[in-house]
C-alpha cells in the first residue's frame, strides 16, 4: 500500500537519509556525511522533498593511492571511476608503464571490447593482468533485466552493490542516431510534480563509475542490435547537477578521444535549474546543457517544479543569458513538458517567446507521459502543433519530441519505482484545480 507523507514528515525523512551513509557497507572507507549547516538546509527544504538541497557534499567514499584520490569498493579500485590521468598514475604506482594504462583504457572503453573482467584483456602484460585481478574491480553495475518497448526502445534495469535499482534507456532512431539515457541518482530530490522518479525522493547519488558503466553496458549489450550508440543524455533518474562532481567526471570519461569517444556536443546534461551548479557546469564542461523549463510563470513553475522557489525564472534565465555570452557557438536546449490546461495556452507560447529572448537556444516540446500518482493529462497533438507554430513564427528554433518507450514506462518522466513512502504532492493553485479534478473524473 502506497503512503504519502506530509511535507514536514518528508523533509525530516530526507534529512535523515542525508545524515547517514549513502552507500552500502561494501564500499570503503564507510563514513558519515557532514552537513555544514543543517538548520539552513531545513529552511530551504520547507517547501518540498529536498528540492533545493545543494550538492556540495562529496557523495563517494574514496581511498588515496599514489597521491591521487581513488574510488574504492572494499579493497578494490573501481577502474571506471577514474579519468585517464588518474588511471595512469594508479598504474604507475604499481610499477607499470603508462603505456599499459592506455592499453587498459582502450579495452575498457574502446576497440569494441568494453571489458568487464581481466580475462577479457587480451594483449596485456601477464603480470599487469595479475595485478588488475588482485586490486581492480571492473564492474560497478549488475544487469537485472531488460525490456523492449513496441517502438524499439530498450529499458535496462541495473542492480547496485547496495541492492538499489536504477534504469537506463536506449533509444534507436531511424536516421542512424542512437541515444543512451543515463541516470545520475537513485531517485530524485526535486519533487517535480509531473515526474514519476520524483515520487521516490532521493536515495543516493551514483558514483562516476556507476554512471559511466551505463553507457558501457549499453554499447556492450546492444551495439550489435541497434548499431553505434552516438549520443548520451543525462535525463534518466535524478537531477544531474545535484550530483555535479560525479556527473562532470563521468562526462569527461565519456568524451575521452581514446575511450568511448562521444562528441561533447552529443553528451547532454539536463537540469531543473540549480543555478550555482549550472554556472559551474558551463565553465568546466564543453558538453551540451538542457534546462527543464516547463512553465512560463513563477506561479506555475513554483507548483510543478519546486526548485523554482529558490531559483526563479528571472534568476535562471538571467544567469543563462549572462553565462552564454562567454561561450561561442553554444546553444542551450529548453525542455518543455506540455501539461493540458496548465502550461499549453496561446498566452504561454507568447510568454515563452519573451522569456528566451537573448538566449541562444532550441526548444523541445515534450508530451507528458502519464503514470500512476499524477493527475496531469497530455496536451493534444493539435494543441502542441499550434503551440509550436506560434514559437516558429517568432523564429524560435522549436521541435516536437515524440514519446518513446511509454508502453514500458521508459519514456521521459516515467523511470523508477516509488516505494511505500512517497514524496508529497504539492498544493494545486486554485485556478488549476478544475483542470485536475476533471482529469480525475474522466
Amino acid at each position: 500500500m502506497e503512503m504519502t507523507l506530509s511535507r514536514g514528515q518528508w523533509v525530516r525523512r530526507q534529512l535523515s537519509t542525508l545524515c547517514f551513509p549513502l552507500h552500502s557497507s561494501s564500499l570503503t572507507p564507510l563514513r558519515f556525511l557532514p552537513i555544514a549547516n543543517p538548520h539552513s538546509i531545513s529552511r530551504s527544504l520547507s517547501f518540498s522533498a529536498a528540492a533545493t538541497l545543494e550538492s556540495n557534499i562529496s557523495p563517494n567514499p574514496k581511498g588515496c593511492e599514489g597521491g591521487i584520490e581513488i574510488p574504492m569498493k572494499d579493497s578494490m579500485v573501481l577502474l571506471k571511476g577514474m579519468r585517464y590521468h588518474e588511471l595512469e598514475k594508479w598504474v604507475q604506482s604499481h610499477g607499470f608503464r603508462p603505456g599499459q594504462a592506455m592499453m587498459l583504457w582502450k579495452r575498457l572503453y574502446g576497440n569494441n571490447i568494453w571489458a568487464h573482467c581481466h580475462e577479457e584483456l587480451e594483449g596485456l602484460n601477464k603480470d599487469f593482468k595479475k595485478m588488475l585481478s588482485a586490486h581492480a574491480e571492473f564492474k560497478a553495475l549488475h544487469l537485472k533485466d531488460m525490456v523492449s518497448a513496441s517502438d524499439g526502445t530498450k529499458k535496462i534495469l541495473f542492480t547496485l552493490e547496495d541492492g538499489l535499482v536504477i534504469e537506463t534507456v536506449v533509444i534507436p532512431c531511424p536516421r542512424g542516431r542512437t541515444t543512451v539515457c543515463v541516470s545520475s541518482q537513485v531517485g530524485c530530490a526535486m519533487n517535480c510534480q509531473f515526474c514519476y522518479t520524483g515520487r521516490m525522493g532521493l536515495k543516493r547519488n551514483l558514483s562516476a563509475a556507476e554512471i559511466v558503466e551505463q553507457a558501457v553496458f549499453a554499447r556492450r549489450l546492444l551495439s550489435h542490435e541497434v548499431g553505434n550508440i552516438t549520443n548520451v543524455v543525462f535525463m534518466g533518474m535524478g537531477e544531474p547537477l545535484h550530483n555535479i562532481e560525479n556527473v562532470l567526471k563521468a562526462a569527461d570519461i565519456m568524451v575521452d578521444e581514446q575511450g568511448l569517444q562521444f562528441s561533447p556536443r552529443k553528451v547532454t546534461v539536463s537540469t531543473s535549474g540549480l543555478v550555482p551548479q549550472l554556472k559551474r557546469f558551463l565553465k568546466e564542461s564543453n558538453c551540451a546543457l538542457a534546462v527543464s523549463l516547463n512553465a512560463t510563470t513563477d506561479e506555475v513553475r513554483n507548483w510543478v517544479m519546486p526548485i523554482n522557489r529558490k531559483y526563479n525564472l528571472e534568476l535562471l534565465l538571467g544567469t543563462l543569458r549572462e553565462e552564454l555570452r562567454l561561450k561561442r557557438h553554444y546553444k542551450v536546449l529548453f525542455e518543455y513538458v506540455m501539461l493540458a490546461g496548465v502550461n499549453d495556452s496561446v498566452e504561454d507560447a507568447k510568454r515563452l517567446i519573451d522569456l528566451v529572448q537573448g538566449i541562444p537556444c532550441k526548444v523541445n516540446l515534450i508530451s507528458f507521459n502519464p503514470h500512476c500518482g499524477s493527475n496531469f493529462k497530455p496536451t493534444t497533438d493539435e494543441k502542441m502543433i499550434e503551440f509550436r507554430n506560434i514559437l516558429a513564427e517568432a523564429r524560435v528554433v522549436v521541435f516536437v519530441r515524440p514519446s518513446r518507450g511509454d508502453d514500458q514506462m521508459a519514456a521521459c518522466g516515467q523511470l523508477g519505482k516509488p516505494g511505500e513512502i512517497q514524496a508529497p504532492l504539492l498544493k494545486v493553485p486554485l485556478k488549476f484545480r478544475p483542470v485536475l479534478e476533471s482529469s480525475l473524473s474522466a
